[in-house]
């Protein structure tokens, strides 16, 4: 078996198309996170009467959220909502700042908390589809790590039908997670302006702030998607070859044939 023509063309013997792939989703996830790292550096110079902690625990109140802790965590941009645990983590520098930027972030973490609550459909599906996520990733990986150290070749068999299956599965909680995050979004934008905070932090800061906050997800669901088509294409153009000799009449050899 081999793959299309010049699939197993490029660095390290991976074909161009991989590269390509790779460096345009790498390249657009940077462009992404550096505008959503340059919008929280410009609007966390803009102040605010409360804190992100404030802002968490002011929206969870005013929609009845009674069970949902709003705690801090480390890191930078590493604000979450856990279903599980029912908890808002806010970053420390979200946690405790007074910005719009603060505002935003918690605003948009809260919103998760209240799809919860809601029993939003798109949030389920994705919590359901969590441990086939993970399950495929582990795999995917594996097999990625065999292929690496030559145990064997991804366009050869029919493990590449493995990783196209993978990224399948990837890639579908890639694209549940968009609605998720915009949701998130448009929930937390309707609650500052119905708190009146908006008008403090300014209608278009907010909505752009919010904005970035769920387009940083975008790439990643771009990135996944290409990978998928990517190696469905090449698991698509691969064909058995073998070679014969076409003989004429006289059963003499006449050229060479190739039978896909």
């Amino acid at each position: 078996m081999q793959m299309a023509d010049g699939a197993q063309s490029g660095f390290m013997g991976i074909g161009i198309g991989y590269w390509v792939v790779m460096g345009g989703t790498m390249l657009l996830s940077f462009l992404i996170s550096s505008t959503l790292k340059r919008r929280f550096a410009e609007y966390s110079q803009i102040p605010l009467r409360v804190t992100g902690a404030e802002v968490a625990e002011m929206m969870l109140r005013s929609h009845g959220i009674r069970d949902v802790q709003v705690i801090s965590v480390d890191g930078h941009l590493t604000d979450h909502y856990d279903p599980i645990r029912k908890t808002v983590n806010l970053s420390e520098s979200v946690y405790h700042m007074n910005t719009v930027a603060a505002a935003a972030v918690a605003a948009h973490e809260c919103g998760h908390a209240v799809q919860h609550q809601q029993a939003y459909a798109w949030l389920g599906l994705r919590s359901k589809m969590v441990p086939i996520v993970n399950l495929a990733s582990q795999l995917m990986n594996m097999v990625m790590f065999l292929g690496v150290f030559g145990m064997f070749a991804l366009g050869n068999g029919s493990l590449i039908w493995v990783i196209v299956a993978c990224l399948a599965v990837t890639t579908a909680f890639s694209l549940v997670t968009l609605p998720v995050e915009f949701d998130a979004s448009r929930r937390a934008m309707v609650w500052l302006k119905s708190s009146g905070l908006a008008n403090a932090m300014e209608n278009d800061r907010a909505e752009n702030a919010l904005f970035w906050a769920a387009m940083t997800y975008v790439a990643a669901a771009i990135g996944s998607a290409a990978m998928l088509v990517y190696y469905l294409m090449q698991a698509l153009g691969r064909r058995d070859v073998r070679i014969e000799p076409m003989k004429n009449d006289t059963g003499e050899v006449k050229s060479l044939r190739q039978l896909s």
